[in-house]
Formats: C-alpha cells, structure tokens, sequence
C-alpha cells in the first residue's frame, strides 16, 4: 500500500456539552513532524494526540487542530475563575505601572480570557474520552485520503517504470545495428578518401569505436534499477526514500547513456529515460 503525504481531514461531534471538531493536515516532509493545537481545558490529550499519530504515520508535516465550542448554560449564573481573574487584574496593575498609566481592560476582556469562564456540570474526563475517539477517526480519514491518492501515483509510478523499461529493451535491440552502421560508415569514408588501411587497423578501430558506445553495463543498471523498483512499490510500509534514492541512480545511468550516444536517436532515447525519472521523482516527492 502506497500512501501519500497530502490530506485533510475533518471530524465533528455535537454533544449535550456542545461540539468538538478536528482538523488534520498533511504534506510533505522528509521526516515526521507533528503540531498539536489545543484548547486550554483539553490541554492535557496532546501527548497523547502526538502518542496516536507517531503510531499512525512514519512521514510528513502534520498539523492537529482541535476547536472546542461548549454548550450555553441553561440556566443559573456563570462559574467564574476567580483566582484567575485576581492574577489577571495584578498582571494588569503591573503593566500599567511599567507604561506609566492605565491600560485598558474591562470585564469583556477578562470574561474572554480562556479558563475565566468555567463550564458547568461538565465532565472533563468524558469529554477527553470522546476527543480522543474522535481524533482517532479523523486520523482514520486522513490516512484513507492519504491511500486513495498514494493508489493513483503508484498507478503512475507504474505506467512510467514500464515506459523506461521499453526505451531500455530498444536501446539493447538496437545496439548491435547501430555498431554496424558506424563500421560501415567508417569503411565508407576510408573508400571516399581511396586510402589503403591495414585490415588489423581498421578492426582496431573499430574495436576501439564499440568500445566507447558499448552501454550494455549502463542498461543492466537501469534494468537492475527498474526491478527494484518494483520491488519497493510492492513492498509494504514506507517507501518514499527509498524510490528516492533510486530516481538518483535511473538519473545517473541515464547521463552516462547520453554521454556514450554515438546516433541521435540513442541520445533521444536518453532525453526520454530522464523526463520519465524526472516526472517519477515529483511524484515520489510526495510518498510517505
């Protein structure tokens, strides 16, 4: 199973306590970096939040938001934090007195600081419970949307690894009508300048000329290459380094392919190996 590093997610829960929601985003990194954004009163399930996902995921840059929104009392007064607002007014004396005069701060902005204002009758320990149940079925979509779009790049992977393959078969076919084409062009120039040529020279040249195009050791690389990447496609768990690694050695064979082409159409057929690598290097970028 092929999974991508790109997806989103998100997962809501409406509750007689009010609502819960999870946003999960994912794209690419060479490693696996999490953040976690939590409310204040739900501060304590970051680790583990962090805990579920490092199980879950091996690559990526993930970003965990969770918004809070709880239900209005029905009735009686509001439970105040009142320490918390004692802290806030003595915080707020001693930035006045630094900026030598008073600032402004009313019982709006106090009401709004986070934990000012305590929820009634709520049970923290359940409300943690289905948090996390809830992160964890948004993780569960993120990793399915991670799938579908890993299952069309494997697709393409695929389609493209063929594609090198059959240059690779043309290329070796060719090789020995592409020799024989620069003999005869060789004796041909040595006939047009009516030069006699020693036999074991002319052979000794031409050895010489076979020698400089024989590509046969770069094709079995390539065709070495291609099976393992197969293999790894195949393979299971994380996959992206891996291919990675090899998009540099299909690029290598492919240069020095280039750099031993004797006929244009070996040099085209080197063109063509690196646009295919190249797509499948984009595409890997994106591999967990």
């Amino acid at each position: 199973m092929m999974l991508s590093m790109t997806a989103f997610s998100r997962q809501q829960l409406e509750g007689d306590w009010g609502s819960l929601t999870w946003e999960i985003r994912s794209v690419n990194h060479r490693y696996l970096e999490a953040s976690v954004r939590l409310p204040e009163s739900l501060r304590s399930l970051e680790a583990s939040a962090r805990d579920r996902l490092r199980k879950r995921l091996a690559r990526g840059k993930v970003e965990c938001q969770l918004r809070f929104i709880a239900a209005a009392p029905e009735q009686g007064d509001l439970a105040l934090n009142e320490a918390l607002i004692e802290r806030l007014l003595e915080a707020n004396k001693s930035i006045s007195a630094k900026l030598g005069g008073p600032t402004d701060l009313n019982s709006i902005d106090i009401l709004r600081w986070p934990g000012v204002v305590s929820e009634q009758n709520l049970d923290t320990d359940k409300l943690e419970s289905q948090a996390l149940e809830l992160f964890d079925k948004a993780l569960d979509d993120l990793i399915a949307n991670r799938q579908r779009e890993g299952e069309a790049m494997q697709a393409m992977l695929l389609e493209r690894l063929e594609g090198i393959d059959e240059i690779v078969k043309a290329v070796r076919t060719r090789m020995p009508e592409i020799l024989a084409a620069q003999r005869q062009t060789l004796e041909d120039k040595i006939a047009d300048l009516k030069a006699e040529v020693d036999a074991s020279r002319l052979e000794a040249e031409v050895a010489l000329l076979a020698q400089k195009a024989d590509v046969a050791e770069e094709l079995d690389r390539l065709d070495s290459h291609l099976a393992e990447c197969a293999r790894v496609i195949a393979a299971k768990g994380p996959k992206g380094r891996r291919l990675d690694f090899l998009m540099q050695e299909l690029n290598r064979e492919a240069n020095t392919l280039s750099s031993k082409s004797i006929v244009a159409d070996t040099t085209l057929s080197a063109v063509e190996l690196k646009v295919l690598i190249e797509q499948m290097r984009e595409q890997i970028q994106n591999i967990e």
